[in-house]
């Protein structure tokens, strides 16, 4: 399948450059040069736009090259003419009639002093935007990723954090929803967190963290959005990066973005390869108060406590490959067509070494088990995709349409030695499709206000087909374990439409909406005969103002109600299997929950400080909590019976989150910028387990995260970034408080077309999650580590762009947010 996907891509760009390429009888050559009035410098990277004043008639164009000229062919016409360039103003010359090879001479383009502004905050790293309802991160700025992966850049981007395992979280909440430009992707892939470890970061141009998002966007993520916005150039003529970056714990990868655009046809791809050693390490210990098991496993009480120790120590090898090809025709000066096909390819293998201890009241050895689980995990992703669209006359009418179709294998092989004995055999294969139908109209209404009307169908089907097979000591063969063995099919069609209408008065902006969702779920348990539907439809409004106290300084209120699906993996039934004593197990009655949701923002731009603070709250229903607890079975290790701990997802009544966040940037100087954020969450609920455990609590916790760039002498770019976690609790865990810090730097040569930078991550290896957990039956202390401390050197070289000069693409989020 990979030659296969690398063929057609070569075949079909070499077709597609060909055809767009090919000369006209009535083809003439325009040429010239472009300088700076000012100072008579060549102007590189400048661009010639040549607009066809015959209606139907596509535009042309080119960029100059580093003396300012340009030359470029076109067919012989009337043409508008534009010179533009970031942070020059743009030059136009009106009917332009081209009959032959033309040479427009010099042309010098002014400083346009507004512009400068904006490009000089992107010069000196400024990495965040605020907008009405959404943050944007711009991702290129920071170097403490740089040869790192899409989770890295995640954990950097203020109000979201990322634990050891890879889990998301905004503003302390896990449900998170994330997209790539506006849509669901498979660069995420059945395992989100494991496929955002592996994809480049160089990949991503910018974050945008959406934590009130308006009805054009699903209604699932009570925590909010995460859209992730790749890069893409719109630059006439071809241009590009790559990227080779090397490191220790061994790492190594190489990444690169091409864009080729001539007259109406751009073509672009993207295209990385990272080889990566994980190694990690777990740890918990258990006290079990008054049990012991008989040799029928019958629990006795009223004994000494009991203890076991397991530790485990992971060594991870993650080799991915992943491309995204694509071409976009503009079909006239008003309509695109978009086409583009995604691949990916991850080869990993976990070595994982499990030894369980068990001692008496005095702490004496009874017994040790050693278990080897050696797995080979073989992920393939392949996802084509369509867009159309439509401009109409007035600016901001427009008409888009989305298709998507993904197909994602996740097979997964491991046989398990136990005190040297290759006793057991895991294959787990996970099989899915996904279709995403999109289509959304935007209606200007005079000025200032704005009506949007869309629909979005999901339709997604899962078969995870898990089996276990046991040597059977008497005939030395490994025999299907009719308990263990399953297979559960996931379907979940989701159908919504949407409208929505924003309008500005005065200082007042204002964006009101309403989405309508259908959900089905089927879970189907052909092993053990059980089928079940769910079927679900909820209203959800959301509520966006925004008051401009003066040109500086404006105040933001918004409601959005929003709603957590269950996702396959917590509604599969059957247990896992990487523990023996530790089982994970699904619940297949969970409800999904629904919560409504306040957030007040304040922003001030005051002198060199950028200030922005908000205060939110939520209520949720039905939320859903993972829970530990003594399932009552035993499990032989060494001839004696141990306890085995069940832990997974039940539906609680209530829960109320109340927070509170600020960012503040300092701008010292063009080589000094420093900026910090700061979150503190509350959360209180209220529920009890169907055996009538109180789960009851109130927690509080806090994070914390400083960023400090410093250009050194001889242009030496650094940045220190310190990050702390604090302590949390809920109703059965408590969780210390966790420390990183990063550090970086980075030195540009090649007059700026060429980028070296080394980083450290998690400098003092000091990135661990320390937990104790409590219930009434059993005791437990543990400590995980995903990775430990890393460094990495990372080479960039650009072709026919510059550092400072990544234009943004139009549209590349999935349509322009409204935003007053």
């Amino acid at each position: 399948m990979q030659k296969f996907i690398l063929s057609f891509i070569f075949i079909a760009l070499v077709a597609t450059t060909s055809w767009a390429q090919k000369s006209s009888k009535n083809e003439v050559i325009v040429s010239g040069k472009i300088l700076d009035k000012d100072t008579k410098t060549p102007l590189e990277y400048a661009t010639v736009v040549l607009r066809s004043n015959i209606p139907g008639k596509l535009a042309t164009g080119g960029i100059t090259n580093e003396n300012g000229e340009f030359s470029f062919p076109a067919e012989t016409g009337s043409y508008t003419i534009s010179f533009e360039y970031i942070g020059f103003k743009t030059k136009t010359e009106i009917e332009q009639n081209i009959t032959k090879d033309i040479n427009l001479g010099i042309t010098y383009l002014s400083e346009d002093a507004q512009a400068l502004d904006e490009v000089e905050i992107i010069a000196e790293k400024t990495t965040v935007e605020i907008k009405l309802d959404k943050k944007i991160y711009n991702v290129g700025k920071d170097l403490t990723v740089r040869g790192g992966t899409v989770s890295d850049v995640l954990d950097n981007v203020p109000s979201v954090s990322v634990d050891v395992e890879g889990n998301v979280a905004l503003r302390g909440n896990e449900n998170v929803r994330i997209l790539i430009n506006g849509k669901p992707s498979g660069l995420v892939g059945l395992n989100s967190s494991e496929a955002l470890r592996q994809l480049p970061a160089e990949s991503i141009e910018r974050v945008e963290v959406i934590t009130s998002p308006s009805a054009r966007y699903d209604a699932e993520g009570t925590g909010g959005i995460l859209n992730i916005i790749l890069r893409r150039s719109k630059l006439q003529g071809l241009n590009g990066a790559i990227t080779a970056n090397a490191g220790y714990s061994p790492a190594a990868g190489i990444s690169g973005n091409i864009n080729y655009r001539t007259g109406n046809v751009n073509i672009f791809n993207t295209t990385g390869y990272s080889y990566r050693e994980v190694p990690g390490q777990s740890s918990t210990s258990n006290r079990y108060y008054n049990q012991d098991f008989d040799d029928n496993g019958i629990l006795i009480a009223d004994n000494p406590d009991t203890f076991l120790d397991e530790t485990s120590e992971y060594d991870r090898v993650r080799k991915g490959f992943n491309t995204n090809f694509g071409v976009e025709w503009y079909i006239d000066d008003s309509a695109s067509l978009t086409t583009s096909v995604f691949y990916r390819d991850s080869d990993n293998e976990s070595n994982t070494t499990n030894i369980v201890e068990r001692f008496d009241s005095n702490r004496h050895l009874l017994s040790t088990n050693l278990r080897l689980d050696p797995e080979l995990e073989d992920d393939k992703t392949i996802q084509y995709s369509l867009n159309f669209d439509k401009q109409f006359d007035q600016s901001g009418h427009k008409l888009t349409f989305d298709f998507q179709y993904e197909d994602s294998q996740e097979n997964e092989n491991s046989l398990v030695n136990s005190n040297g004995i290759i006793s057991e055999r895991v294959d787990n294969i996970e099989d899915q499709q996904r279709i995403l139908l999109q289509s959304d109209y935007v209606l200007p209404i005079g000025e200032k206000s704005q009506f949007e009307l869309g629909y979005r169908g999901n339709f997604n089907n899962t078969t995870t087909d898990y089996t276990v097979a046991l040597l059977d000591s008497d005939t030395n063969l490994f025999v299907n374990s009719t308990d263990l063995t399953n297979v559960f099919k996931y379907r979940e069609y989701l159908t919504a439409v949407y409208s929505q209408f924003g309008s500005k008065i005065g200082k007042f902006s204002y964006l009101l909406g309403l989405r309508l969702e259908n959900t089905q779920i089927t879970l189907d348990q052909p092993t053990s005969g059980d089928f079940s539907k769910k079927n679900y439809t909820g209203l959800f409004p959301t509520v966006n103002l925004s008051y401009e106290l003066n040109e500086k300084e404006n105040v933001t209120l918004a409601y959005n109600r929003r709603l957590r699906r269950p996702r396959s993996f917590f509604l599969n039934p059957f247990p896992s299997r990487s523990s023996l004593t530790n089982v994970f197990q699904g619940n297949p009655d969970l409800d999904p929950s629904y919560s409504g949701q306040f957030d007040l923002g304040y922003v001030n731009r005051f002198g060199k400080f950028t200030f922005d603070t908000s205060v939110y709250f939520a209520h949720a229903t039905d939320v859903f909590n993972f829970v530990s607890y003594d399932s009552g079975k035993t499990v032989l290790i060494d001839g004696e019976h141990v306890a085995v701990i069940n832990r997974g997802p039940i539906n609680l009544s209530t829960e109320d989150r109340i927070g509170f966040e600020f960012t503040l940037g300092y701008r010292a100087s063009k080589k000094w910028n420093i900026n910090g954020n700061f979150n503190f969450f509350q959360n209180e609920t209220e529920g009890v387990t169907p055996n009538g455990l109180d789960l009851g609590n109130k927690s509080t916790s806090w994070f914390a995260r400083i960023n400090n760039k410093y250009t050194l002498p001889a242009g030496i770019d650094s940045q220190v970034q310190l990050f702390y976690r604090g302590p949390s609790e809920d109703a059965q865990n408590k969780r210390e408080g966790s420390f990183a810090t990063n550090l970086a730097f980075s030195k540009d040569l090649f007059n700026e077309r060429a980028s070296l930078a080394f980083n450290v991550s998690d400098l003092f290896n000091s990135r661990k999650r320390v937990q104790s957990t409590s219930t009434p039956t059993f005791y437990a202390d543990s400590e995980f580590q995903w990775r430990e401390r890393s460094f990495n050197l990372s080479f960039t070289y650009r072709f026919n762009q510059q550092k400072n000069r990544q234009q943004r693409q139009r549209n590349s989020d999935g349509g322009e947010e409204f935003e007053g």
